[in-house]
């Protein structure tokens, strides 16, 4: 160990030693305690942004902690490597997506190595070699063969210049991102999960999750967006068709005015076709195209539709309504059709106001000043029923339950639950992606491919055009097969899966990630799941978090997972900000990981990012700040440096006798104790730093003491390098070695700190005036209230203080403060 720190060769040398003697790989241990730490694993970009800094810090510091603590930690790391960067840096650069993929993965891997992180790299995975997709194919033939895999027809982005199907994010405010043209809609086959199957569990098992954040799970409760209320059908005058609509509100079934069709429901086409109406229908359809779903249900959009030509029938009343189709109804949400109230229904409100359609109240205020028969919004509150016939005068609540049972007895409704969640859309007309294993065959219909056979491996022999439905379309090779049920000609399916499902099951592959015979070894996922901590972006609160408990409610259902709820404790980190905005290459703002490292190593990198503030909140960068880190390892490491010759021979234990020796044990285990409930019971990590910075100091004044204790000073030292190993593991490792350990600090049990050193012989008191801090002093600890009195008012200081006032009250509260009321 140099004087000087010396970061670069420190680095460089620790890092060899822990990959040359696998210090970070796991084995599973029957009988040890378990610990399963993961976070959430990166697409290969190709450079670690901070906010990635972050996430890995994070886990890293709780995963060696944890060790020290004598847990069997699994703590894998792995790529998700499939999605549309990849071929657009294909068409872009005329490079294979494989190429760029892998080049990108090696270099990250590379950084994640020279940041000290803690990971078994036997284990890793990449959602992209054939090795991973096997199985991710091998699990949609499962959901396929227990019917939860369907394929139905389904508008997607189209860009008409492009000739190709474009995803929601390569469409910029309506126009395509590639060539500006304005986007519009095609309708196609594909492939969607059952996952409203599993709806009711998905939101009743949100219960169990009581180590997950409150706001996630209320961002999923929505999403799922389970709801009560009644099915209803309105008959179409002239017709034998029937809508069927859902609502919340069956009390206000008798103030419908008129109906609204999605555009995109089958009747509309039918019911227009060769009408006076067909038209005008066609050209609103043409003109919606360019919304997006987002667009059309904004709450700002104006609200925008046509008559159709048609009326439904009011099954409650026989009153004739209109039928209309309208922007702010989308065909993928409930029926796809809907009853609208303009009284009580703001959307329907501005909508009836528009086209001049009646506004009929059916459920009246309490309140004097709202006139309901002369709205100039919507009334969206509790109130008693008017102009609905037998039910008048009800409270509109209770009213619900009876027109319900009015309906089913009637058999025109019933009472009915809906969800917001919709299956789940999961195939994509891109190349780089999971191939679908499914093949058609026109005797057969859609058959998957043999289990035997998987990988469907992707084909080479594509042309990356950007123009067409799909690259794979354009192999040779890959489209002509035969059915493996009949043996005639078949095609396989040249859609790809939505990287969102290789994502959704990678925690299971972890526990046996090399395994070719069979998905995984059952015993490995029963020994590491669930997982205990995951950690990770709250960006990801609703669909990958949703989709990863879909998955694991599935393969717990199968026998292939022994736990129904995939994360046990979840923390979200907050994002990393400069100049009070995320940092973006088009803000100009980013921060290179490298430029850090290159510069102060990676030690002060984590050490900073760890430091300025707690993980769960938002943290703005600040290059003083790194430059505070930095100096403070350099303090640290002249401290160890200095005192290294003088503890080497210092006996073990030690007895602190005065005043100083005292102090000195008492912050050293003060100091222990504070980290350890710091990073083991809550990450805080920046108050654990915090309480590390006052060993510290504490260490540096006491070894200028008059005569130090050696063996205490020893043990001040040791326990220093082991609570910050954690944090800034290389220099740790480094401090270490140089103060005469063997080995290395990772395999070093975490230090216990001493509950009676944390006991003062004396303390210090506060003393106030009428309120006002006006001395602090030093008494015996634990003196009781009459004896703090008497100590308190026989110092010469509060004697000075009270000289020649009248002493109304005294509030003395022991081991805290003392307060004399005087005038």
């Amino acid at each position: 160990m140099n004087e000087r720190y010396d970061f670069s060769g420190i680095e460089a040398k620790w890092q060899k030693y822990w990959e040359v003697n696998k210090l970070f790989k796991t084995t599973e241990e029957a009988g040890r305690k378990k610990y399963y730490l993961l976070e959430m694993f990166p697409y290969p970009s190709g450079k670690l942004h901070m906010g990635h800094v972050r996430n890995y810090s994070i886990g890293d510091v709780a995963s060696r902690y944890l060790r020290m603590n004598e847990y069997n930690v699994l703590h894998p790391m792995g790529w998700d490597s499939f999605g549309l960067p990849a071929e657009n840096a294909a068409i872009k650069h005329n490079i294979h997506p494989n190429v760029w993929t892998w080049d990108n993965i090696a270099e990250m891997r590379s950084q994640l190595k020279g940041l000290g992180f803690s990971y078994d790299w036997d284990r890793e995975v990449a959602t992209c070699h054939p090795d991973y997709y096997k199985w991710m194919q091998w699990i949609f033939i499962q959901f396929f063969e227990k019917g939860l895999a369907y394929k139905k027809k389904n508008p997607v982005n189209w860009c008409s210049s492009c000739q190709t199907v474009l995803a929601n994010e390569q469409v910029v405010d309506g126009t395509c991102e590639r060539c500006s043209t304005p986007v519009g809609k095609k309708d196609l086959e594909q492939w969607y999960l059952k996952i409203t199957d599993y709806a009711d569990r998905l939101l009743a098992d949100l219960d169990k999750l009581i180590g997950w954040p409150n706001k996630v799970k209320l961002m999923q409760k929505n999403w799922i967006g389970k709801s009560t209320g009644a099915e209803v059908d309105f008959m179409i005058e002239g017709s034998d068709k029937t809508m069927k609509i859902f609502t919340t509100r069956p009390d206000t079934l008798f103030g419908v005015t008129y109906m609204v069709l999605a555009p995109e429901h089958p009747f509309v086409k039918e019911l227009t076709e060769g009408s006076e109406f067909e038209a005008p229908v066609n050209e609103f359809l043409d003109r919606l195209q360019y919304l997006s779903d987002i667009d059309r249900t904004a709450t700002a959009l104006e609200k925008d539709g046509t008559f159709i030509g048609r009326y439904a029938v009011n099954p409650l009343n026989g009153k004739k309504v209109p039928i209309y189709i309208a922007n702010y109804v989308l065909m993928e949400y409930g029926t796809g059709a809907i009853m609208a109230v303009p009284a009580h229904d703001q959307r329907d409100f501005d909508f009836a106001v528009k086209y001049n359609l009646d506004i009929i109240p059916v459920v009246d205020s309490e309140n004097p000043d709202i006139d309901v028969n002369n709205l100039k919004e919507a009334f969206e509150a509790e109130g008693i029923m008017i102009n609905s016939g037998m039910f008048d005068g009800m409270d509109n609540v209770a009213a619900q339950e009876k027109i319900i049972a009015y309906l089913e007895e009637k058999k025109i409704g019933k009472e009915a639950v809906n969800f917001r969640l919709r299956d789940w859309l999961i195939s994509r007309q891109r190349y780089w992606g999971t191939p679908i294993p499914m093949i058609y065959c026109e005797e057969c219909g859609w058959v998957p491919e043999k289990i035997g056979n998987l990988p469907v491996l992707l084909p080479t022999d594509v042309v990356f055009s950007g123009k067409g439905e799909s690259p794979l379309t354009t192999s040779k090779t890959f489209k002509e097969t035969t059915c493996p049920k009949c043996g005639k000609k078949a095609t396989r399916e040249t859609d790809t899966m939505d990287t969102f499902l290789d994502s959704s099951w990678y925690f299971l592959r972890y526990t046996d990630a090399k395994n070719s015979r069979e998905i995984w070894d059952k015993k490995n996922a029963e020994y590491w799941m669930p997982v205990d901590q995951y950690i990770g972006g709250v960006e990801h609160a609703i669909l990958h978090l949703l989709y990863a408990r879909f998955f694991t409610k599935f393969l717990y259902d199968i026998g292939y997972c022994p736990a129904d709820e995939p994360f046990t404790n979840l923390l979200t980190q907050g994002m990393v900000l400069k100049d009070g905005t995320k940092m973006s290459k088009s803000k100009g703002n980013v921060v290179s990981p490298e430029e850090i490292i290159n510069k102060y190593g990676a030690d002060t990198a984590r050490l900073f990012i760890l430091f300025a503030s707690p993980p769960d909140k938002e943290l703005e960068w600040s290059d003083a700040g790194v430059e505070g880190s930095y100096r403070f390892l350099n303090r640290v490491h002249r401290l160890i440096f200095e005192l290294a010759e003088k503890i080497k021979d210092a006996p073990s234990g030690y007895k602190p006798d005065s005043v100083d020796d005292k102090k000195m044990a008492y912050v050293m285990n003060a100091s222990i104790k504070k980290v350890t409930a710091d990073v083991g019971d809550r990450f805080n990590f920046n108050t654990a730093i915090s309480s590390i910075m006052e060993l510290v100091n504490e260490i540096y004044r006491y070894k200028e003491t008059e005569d130090p204790n050696t063996g205490l000073l020893k043990a001040a030292v040791e326990n220093l390098i082991l609570i910050l190993s954690p944090f800034t593991p290389h220099i740790c490792e480094e401090m270490w070695e140089h103060i005469g350990n063997k080995g290395t600090v990772y395999h070093e049990k975490w230090p216990v700190y001493d509950e009676t050193a944390l006991i003062k012989d004396s303390i210090e008191i506060v003393i106030q005036l009428n309120g006002k801090v006006r001395e602090k002093i030093e008494v015996a600890n634990g003196l009781n209230k009459e004896q703090l009195e008497e100590v308190v008012m026989e110092n010469e200081k509060v004697k000075s203080l009270l000289e020649g006032k009248e002493i109304l009250k005294v509030i003395s509260v022991p081991n805290k403060l003392f307060n004399v009321v005087i005038r």
